[in-house]
């Protein structure tokens, strides 16, 4: 009898130890219908408000919990390399926001399909496109005292004073000289015909036959001489014209460049060679370029799009075409069920035409950044 009790009594304890298994399990796990999601405010993807949040991020997972009766609460609104972190070591269990799918992070996290095919875009003051047409007064002025007037000048000051010499040693033993015997002032009299010459607007005609050959050889130099003046002119009023000016990442260098720090474009502008300054927030990089402590914005290209369509209108222009393709997605904790059931539920949405109108909301009749 002893023997059956105690046999029973092992049996119990062996059953209540099973039992208690489930709430010995980690917290997340014991409850995956609620979900820690840490966010990056990047406009229109997502934006934060007070204690509300909405974006096109936002509203793509709000239907997908809705659909698989997930619970959301809010965590961290950090940086993208912070809030990868918290995903990768447990600390929440999505990151969300205008997040580039990259073969690097997809070794440690575990990335949906991707919900947006983008790239990079350039954003620039308004007013500094290639559509400027003519050289304005400023220009003119800074180049009529440049370094290239001062040289040409003088240049023509070295030409005119070899045959000037000549010149007013043939012409002033000439009985009609165009310039006076004395040096001082047929010598200037003689300059004044020699650059007339180069400018091929002479004010008289030597008399002497020497004089004339001399002429003659100087009207030749004057066409070169003239040529290469008004060329290089031209090519400065063109340089000084354009150089300010913004079209692709070539035109990057030597400018002031902003970006987000940990982004897709700052390792993008790494990687090509161009010195960029990183902010936490890409609404730090608008703000510098407004006040014009930044020549370029670069970054995500529906991120600059929204931003000229609503806040930046007016004072920001995004030139040229997108360059670095990119995907983005929403990242979750490696090994879980998460991803599987966020990708089941977003094929759901794409066949009903729910993400679409999702998508038509943010980013209107623009469906070259469609992923699906």
């Amino acid at each position: 009898m002893c023997r059956r009790s105690a046999v029973r009594a092992v049996v119990a304890l062996l059953l209540l130890m099973f039992a208690s298994l489930p709430v010995l399990a980690t917290p997340a796990a014991a409850d995956q219908s609620t979900l820690t999601v840490d966010t990056l405010d990047v406009t229109p993807f997502v934006i934060s408000e007070n204690d509300l949040k909405s974006g096109f991020s936002i509203d793509v997972l709000n239907e997908v919990a809705t659909r698989r009766g997930w619970t959301i609460t809010y965590g961290t609104n950090g940086s993208v390399s912070e809030i990868l972190t918290n995903v990768t070591e447990g600390r929440a269990d999505i990151a969300l926001g205008a997040i580039e799918i990259t073969s690097e992070r997809a070794r440690d996290l575990d990335f949906s399909q991707p919900l947006y095919s983008g790239g990079l875009q350039i954003l620039v003051p308004a007013g500094t496109s290639t559509s400027r047409s003519l050289p304005g007064l400023a220009e003119f002025l800074e180049l009529l005292f440049s370094r290239t007037m001062l040289v040409w000048v003088a240049a023509a000051l070295v030409i005119a004073l070899i045959p000037a010499h000549i010149t007013w040693l043939m012409e002033r033993r000439h009985d009609d000289s165009m310039v006076s015997r004395a040096y001082f002032p047929g010598i200037f009299q003689a300059i004044g015909w020699s650059l007339g010459m180069l400018a091929s607007q002479p004010d008289s005609f030597p008399k002497h036959w020497a004089s004339r050959t001399l002429g003659l050889a100087l009207a030749f130099v004057s066409i070169i001489f003239v040529s290469l003046f008004t060329a290089t002119l031209a090519a400065n009023i063109t340089v000084s014209k354009i150089g300010s000016q913004i079209s692709s990442p070539s035109d990057l260098f030597g400018k002031s460049v902003c970006t987000l720090a940990d982004s897709e474009a700052a390792d993008y502008l790494k990687n090509l060679g161009v010195e960029s300054a990183t902010k936490s927030s890409i609404d730090d990089c608008y703000a510098d370029l407004k006040a014009r402590r930044a020549d370029a914005v670069v970054f995500d290209a529906p991120v600059l799009n929204y931003y000229v369509a609503h806040g930046g209108a007016g004072t920001a222009m995004v030139v040229g075409q997108k360059f670095d393709k990119e995907d983005y997605g929403t990242a979750f904790r490696p090994g879980g069920p998460l991803r599987r059931q966020f990708d089941e539920t977003m094929l759901g949405m794409r066949e009903d035409g729910t993400f679409d109108r999702i998508k038509q909301k943010w980013f209107g009749d623009d469906g070259t950044g469609s992923a699906g």
